[in-house]
């Protein structure tokens, strides 16, 4: 049995009856609620299947707060034979090199209509419509050198004489990690950059949408140049939109104090699919940005949310799939409630996956449970008493080790372990220094070399990266040292480095700075050697406890483990976190299982299955 005299997270909170959606000048006063169509269609969702599911999220789930019904990513992509997640040359896009609804899946943007039309229908059902995009600017407006719409006179941009085109201003060099084929960055610093920003903009507000989900600008991926950008051009708009940021693979804090005013809700994991490896993997995250006092911080307009991803419930589809819904979630009855109560203490977004056409009442019964809201950020803090807890069990015990080579923030301690060291002459390289680990162990080394740019399209890089250094495992130049992912990443996946062919490519650009840390050019991020464990998932007990209206606590029991566990804890120490409220007034009942605990005495224990939890309301006297 954990006895939990230790770790509580306590937070301001209240449990509606019913959703009761807050009317306020601030945007995203709440962390907004919705449905997004990627955990059920993954990329390949029609105009029918979308309005199908946004008709059932009105009758549904509306009363219950899910009021944004988004598209995601690749609304413009024929689906065609030969048409991928990464595929290039089948997308639809305008005379300005912007992309637009694939008529084929989206009638009613005949005519350069894009998607108002789908908008109005939405609308009429009394919900918010949303969208995906990526990052700057599709590759094939770039091959096409389309030219750049000046929004301000409904013709070409021109500056200095120039007539600027999609060449001009697309970074070949900083095409999305884990879709090289489909976008790159614009360049922020050309008026042209920004114009073409702003054009896309204005046509999203022009199709009266209200969500905007941005991706592969964040974490891993991140871009705060054009984040910035684009915030300054939504906050001009005459239409309020909400702007969300993804993915948020190795975001942190720190990174997140950056975005946090300029956005409403931005990813801070990796994608989140139905496996209890992905779920495990969100409780230091929200752990840590709480702790941080990022939820509910000042936003774009109102309010910014730490995004923990989507709830893959109910039926599915399978990551980068081109198909639709078939099969129903992975996840237990007692991992889906985990996640759910995870995600409502920690004040995330909650957006549903799950196809709603085929709705099945446990599932309808988890998402619309009146889950936490929280009333206020100024009292989010940790209150730590006592040691925390260390489980150890028997298929943990002497798991395999393996050092990798990753990426965190240049700013942690872990990151400051690089120096310069020479071979021979003219021949450097770039090592870890393990410190006091061990002596024994030599330096893991890579070979330097000047970033090579030598085509004549590479010349106007040259500059740009110049003193940017290219890292081989050998003195042959052929492979690099790159940061690149072929696909989008979840959350229990690790940030990796590995090496591929040599190319024109900011992942592969490196700059070892003089506090020892190597900073990669794409993300930002720096290289670190860490120890993992190989098929090593997170264990033990959590809890989260938190005070609302009218005297009433909630405490949440989680149960890492992989076998049923008893948790507890005492009045006194819940005495220690709330001093002054009198537990020993407090009636009990838990929410899950709707078992009323009666007085609380001395202590409030409860058997929690593996992987499960248990969630108290406690109602004390004042």
């Amino acid at each position: 049995m954990y006895n939990l005299n230790l770790i509580f997270f306590f937070l301001v909170i209240f449990f509606p009856v019913f959703y009761q959606r807050v009317l306020s000048e601030n945007h995203a006063s709440l962390p907004p609620r919705g449905w997004n169509s990627y955990d059920s269609f993954c990329w390949t969702i029609s105009e029918e299947e979308f309005l199908q599911n946004a008709q059932l999220i009105s009758q549904k789930l509306h009363s219950h707060g899910y009021e944004y019904a988004v598209v995601d990513y690749l609304w413009y992509r024929k689906l065609v034979p030969g048409a991928y997640v990464d595929s290039l040359g089948y997308d639809v896009i305008d005379e300005w090199g912007r992309v637009i609804p694939d008529p084929g899946r989206w009638p009613s943007s005949k005519g350069g209509k894009g998607f108002s039309e789908v908008a109005k229908k939405v609308h009429d059902m009394g919900l918010k419509f949303g969208f995906h995009v990526m990052r700057g600017i599709s590759t094939q407006a770039v091959n096409a050198n389309t030219p750049i719409l000046d929004v301000t006179t409904g013709k070409a941009y021109v500056e200095s004489g120039k007539t600027w085109h999609a060449k001009d201003i697309g970074m070949k060099e900083r095409a999305c990690a884990w879709m090289k084929n489909g976008f790159m960055s614009v360049d922020t610093t050309l008026g042209a950059g920004r114009a073409f920003l702003r054009s896309l903009y204005h046509q999203y507000a022009e199709w009266n949408v209200d969500f905007v989900k941005h991706d592969c600008v964040f974490g891993d991926d991140f871009q705060l140049d054009e984040i910035t950008v684009v915030s300054g051009i939504l906050k001009g708009l005459n239409r309020t939109i909400l702007y969300s940021l993804s993915p948020g693979t190795s975001a942190t804090p720190t990174m997140a104090k950056k975005v946090a005013p300029l956005v409403n809700m931005y990813r801070v994991t990796g994608d989140d699919w139905d496996t209890w490896g992905d779920v495990a993997t969100h409780f230091d995250v929200s752990r840590d940005f709480a702790a941080a006092s990022m939820i509910g911080a000042n936003g774009l307009l109102g309010n910014s949310w730490p995004d923990l991803d989507m709830l893959p419930l109910g039926w599915l589809t399978d990551p980068g799939a081109n198909v639709g819904p078939h099969r129903s979630s992975r996840l237990s009855v007692d991992e889906q409630k985990t996640q759910m109560t995870l995600w409502s203490m920690a004040r995330s977004p909650l957006m549903f996956g799950g196809d709603m056409r085929k709705l099945d009442d446990t599932t309808y019964g988890l998402i619309t449970n009146p889950f936490p809201y929280i009333t206020s950020t100024t009292e989010v803090q940790i209150l730590e008493q006592g040691p925390k807890i260390r489980t150890r069990s028997s298929h943990n015990m002497g798991v395999s080790e393996k050092l990798v080579v990753g990426l965190s923030s240049c700013h942690v301690p872990e990151a400051k372990g690089w120096f310069l060291q020479t071979v021979e002459a003219n021949l450097e390289q770039i090592c870890w220094r393990w410190g006091s680990r061990s002596k024994k162990v030599k330096p893991f080394c890579l070979y330097k070399t000047e970033a090579s740019l030598q085509s004549d399209e590479d010349v106007e890089y040259s500059e740009k990266y110049r003193g940017k250094l290219h890292l081989h495992a050998s003195n042959s130049e052929g492979f690099c040292f790159d940061t690149s992912s072929k696909r989008k990443r979840t959350s229990k996946e690790h940030k990796r480095a590995s090496f591929s062919p040599c190319r024109l490519d900011a992942n592969q650009m490196w700059e070892l700075s003089n506090n020892g840390t190597l900073m990669n050019s794409y993300s930002g991020s720096c290289a670190s050697m860490k120890l993992m464990k190989a098929n090593a998932s997170p264990g033990g007990v959590r809890s989260w406890i938190a005070t609302g209206k009218n005297g009433k606590v909630y405490l949440a029991y989680f149960n890492l483990n992989p076998t049923k566990t008893v948790i507890s804890t005492t009045v006194s120490s819940l005495s220690k976190a709330f001093p002054t409220i009198n537990f020993g007034s407090c009636s009990c009942k838990e929410v899950w299982s709707g078992k009323d605990y009666g007085s609380l005495q001395h202590s409030l224990s409860a058997s929690v299955a593996s992987h499960g939890c248990a969630l108290f309301i406690l109602t004390c006297m004042t």
